[in-house]
């Protein structure tokens, strides 16, 4: 296959793709924005917790 054949083949793949509407992508990227904040702050949170512990024992 050369890459002729390849970028027709993706072009006439993207016209099948369902992208979604500006309101849906919005909700979407505030999910994942929120998602990835909440775990953000979640393993912070686990990070201190852990070095406090250890803290505790090795000073």
């Amino acid at each position: 296959m050369n890459i002729l054949t390849f970028f027709k083949n993706v072009s006439r793949e993207m016209k099948k793709v369902s992208w979604p509407r500006g309101r849906e992508l919005t909700r979407y990227t505030i999910t994942v924005v929120a998602t990835v904040a909440f775990v953000a702050v979640f393993f912070g949170l686990i990070d201190q917790g852990i070095t406090a512990i250890l803290n505790l024992f090795f000073e």
